[in-house]
Order: structure tokens, then C-alpha cells, then sequence
């Protein structure tokens, strides 16, 4: 794992967009292997665009199924993994990461070798070594990660439109050749994403900065005000920034904590360097430098300004 002293100021270059004009395949089947809210939305956006015919949903809880089948988001709910993907042409993991290798395995006796088969894990690195083990689906599986989200969780957060203007990044396997690869383009393009292409351990370090530990200091910090005595009275009076800085803290516990662990190194070198930088806003009030203050401020205000000028403000939304 890299050190604080000799991680570079910039990290990675912006990747760009690789999208390209025009309608995203047609497929018979679509199995979702985990209706919650982007398996849902992916559904309901397949749907809608015509993309698909069919939808064949699992979750381990049958009533997330029925739930999602009540919406019209799926048109059958299957007992298995196994059984979902039966005729699939298109396959889905909306699981958590930490199920990828295990219905990987479970699928990989029926799926047909024809099925474009993709995830949608907050991490990367994880998701690779998953598909390692599984060598007989490396030519059909691509990782991706959608950045769409909400703080609500379950089938009925769901929308259709959850992915319309919103970035996509695949992480290819070396087994994966140019086809398989544009055909998974072809699928987010069709429900209104954006496609970029980066490499596993790239897009681990990247969002270890931008996402997972913006959501380690928001639990961190609600955790901090709730066990204060004052903390209810506190959050009597709270308003805009307050609400800005911790929504992200009413993210899914359970997902977060395997999306934190999973990406545990990069997450820890993060926080390192966020320690470091907070340490010097903390000695400069120690020392009272109302100068030194002001500079760090300058600082973090210049690179917030910079990045809103060249990116807007992207979608209130849980940047997963």
C-alpha cells in the first residue's frame, strides 16, 4: 500500500467518456440477480427503453422479489440465481460485492456462454479476483459501476431514470475482447448513461477519495454529534449545511460497511492523508495563525470552485 509521502498530488487524470450514438441492443432476457434499488432501476429502465423482453428477478428475500414484481419492475421471480438466469441473455449482479464470486459460481453450470453477464459493485479490485475463479465466464463478464444511488434503499426507491446522465465506468477483465466490451457500452448508453473506462486498481483509488471516504466521515461525524449531550439540541437547530454535509450518512449501514472493507487499503491511505490535512487546520487553531487558517481555507475553497466549474453540481444523489 502506498504511504501518505509518496502517494501523488494527483492521483489520476479524469478519464474520459467513451460513449458512442445510438440504440443499445436488443436482448430476450434480462435476469436481475439482486432487486434493490439499482437492480430495480436497471429493470425498470430495460424496460422502458425497450432493451429487453423479459425480466427475470432474484433477491435473497423473497419479498424484495414480489416487492419489485408488484412495481411491474420484473415479470418473474425465480427461486435461484440458477434458475433467474435460464435463458438469460443479459445477467445483472445487483448484489452485494461481497456475494460477486459466490453467484458467479452458482451461475456458471447454466448460463449461456452467449450472456453478456455484468455487476454494478461500488468496488473493483474485488469484483476481478471474483471473476478469477470463475475462468469459464471471463470472456462474458464485465465489471461496471454505475454512479447513481440514493440514501433510500429497496424496489420502491427505484426509478427508471436513474441512470440518465449519470456516469458509468466499466473496468474490463484481460480475458474481455472489444466486443463483449461494446456491448456492455451499448447497454448503459441505451439506458442513458455515460460510459468511461478505467482499470480496477484505478478505479479503487479514485473512489476511495471521492465516495467511500466522504461516507466514512459523514457516519463518523453523526456518530460524533449523536453521542454529545447537546447533540439533540444541536440537531434542533441544524439547517443547509448541516443537511448537505451528513444525507450521505443515511446510506444503507450494511452496504456501506462491505463497500468500506472491501476497498479497506485505499480507504486507510485516504484517511491518512485526511488526518494529516485536519491536523493542520487543528494546529492552526491551537496556535491561534488566523493566517495559516485562512490559507488552508483559500485552498480547499480554490480546488472546490475549480472542480464546480469544470464538473457543475452533480445530482443529490448517493455517489456509490
Amino acid at each position: 500500500m502506498n504511504t501518505p509521502k509518496d502517494y501523488p498530488t494527483t492521483v489520476f487524470a479524469p478519464t474520459q467518456p467513451i460513449s458512442r450514438p445510438g440504440q443499445g441492443p436488443r436482448f430476450g432476457q434480462l435476469a436481475v440477480l439482486g432487486c434493490g434499488l439499482i437492480g430495480t432501476s436497471f429493470a425498470l429502465a430495460a424496460k422502458q427503453m425497450g432493451l429487453v423482453r423479459q425480466v427475470v428477478g432474484y433477491s435473497r428475500s423473497p419479498s424484495t422479489v414480489e416487492r419489485a414484481r408488484a412495481m411491474g419492475a420484473i415479470d418473474a421471480a425465480a427461486d435461484s440465481a440458477l434458475q433467474a438466469v435460464s435463458g438469460a441473455d443479459l445477467v445483472l449482479l445487483a448484489a452485494p460485492v461481497s456475494a460477486t464470486e459466490a453467484l458467479l459460481k452458482s451461475i456458471a453450470s447454466l448460463v449461456s456462454p452467449r450472456a453478456l453477464i455484468m455487476d454494478v459493485g461500488s468496488t473493483k479490485r474485488d469484483v476481478v479476483r471474483a471473476a478469477a475463479s470463475v475462468p469459464t465466464l471471463g470472456k462474458q463478464f464485465v465489471p461496471a459501476h454505475p454512479i447513481a444511488g440514493k440514501e433510500q434503499s429497496g424496489p420502491e426507491a427505484a426509478e427508471p431514470t436513474l441512470f440518465v446522465g449519470r456516469r458509468v465506468v466499466l473496468c474490463p477483465l484481460d480475458t474481455n475482447d472489444m466486443s463483449t466490451i461494446d456491448r456492455a457500452m451499448s447497454v448503459w448508453e441505451a439506458v442513458g448513461a455515460e460510459v468511461h473506462e478505467m482499470s480496477a486498481a484505478d478505479h479503487d483509488a479514485c473512489f476511495a477519495a471521492v465516495s467511500h471516504l466522504p461516507h466514512l466521515l459523514a457516519y463518523a461525524y453523526m456518530n460524533a454529534l449523536a453521542r454529545q449531550p447537546q447533540g439533540p439540541r444541536a440537531l434542533e437547530l441544524a439547517g443547509s449545511g448541516f443537511a448537505d454535509f451528513s444525507r450521505i450518512a443515511a446510506s444503507s449501514p450494511e452496504m456501506w460497511r462491505d463497500i468500506l472493507t472491501a476497498n479497506r487499503d485505499e480507504l486507510l491511505l485516504q484517511l491518512q492523508l485526511f488526518k494529516q490535512n485536519l491536523g493542520s487546520i487543528e494546529s492552526a487553531l491551537q496556535a491561534g495563525d488566523a493566517a495559516g487558517l485562512t490559507a488552508l481555507l483559500e485552498r480547499a475553497s480554490a480546488a472546490r470552485r475549480a472542480w464546480s466549474g469544470a464538473h457543475g453540481t452533480p445530482p443529490a444523489a448517493s455517489d456509490e
